[in-house]
Formats: structure tokens, sequence, C-alpha cells
């Protein structure tokens, strides 16, 4: 999974995300919903993690959603 497909459903994706960054605060998501880089940046600030960190856990938290979007559809086509 990648960003834009992410962002499709920011809501859904959101509240996943916060399970993940409980410190992330609602009246802050829309405004780096669309923007990666931003969201790194904030997702940084937010849990005292360098920019490099915040990268690599938006990158395994594409690739976690990923999987559980691939596993949701081959569960539904059985």
């Amino acid at each position: 999974m990648n960003w834009t497909d992410l962002t499709q459903d920011w809501s859904a994706a959101y509240a996943r995300a916060k399970r993940r960054f409980p410190n992330l605060r609602d009246q802050d998501m829309m405004r780096v919903s669309k923007d990666r880089k931003g969201f790194e940046a904030y997702l940084a600030e937010r849990h005292q993690l360098t920019i490099n960190e915040a990268h690599e856990e938006v990158e395994d938290f594409l690739f976690t959603e990923g999987l559980n979007r691939e596993f949701a559809h081959a569960s539904s086509s059985k």
C-alpha cells in the first residue's frame, strides 16, 4: 500500500493510525492528511522520533496496512 491508497479513506486510516500512534491529535490530522512528509514530521514531533525513524514507522504502517488489505480481500473471496 502506498500513501495515496491510504489517504483515499483517511478517516478509517486515521483511526488505525491513532491506535498505532496514540499521540496523534484529531485537530491536527486534516492539515497533514494528504502530505506524507508533513505527516512524518508531525509524527516525529508528537512521538519524539527522528525524521528517519518517523519515515520508517510510516513505511512499516503502510506495509502492515497492505497486508491487512490483502488478507481481507483473500478472506472475502473464499
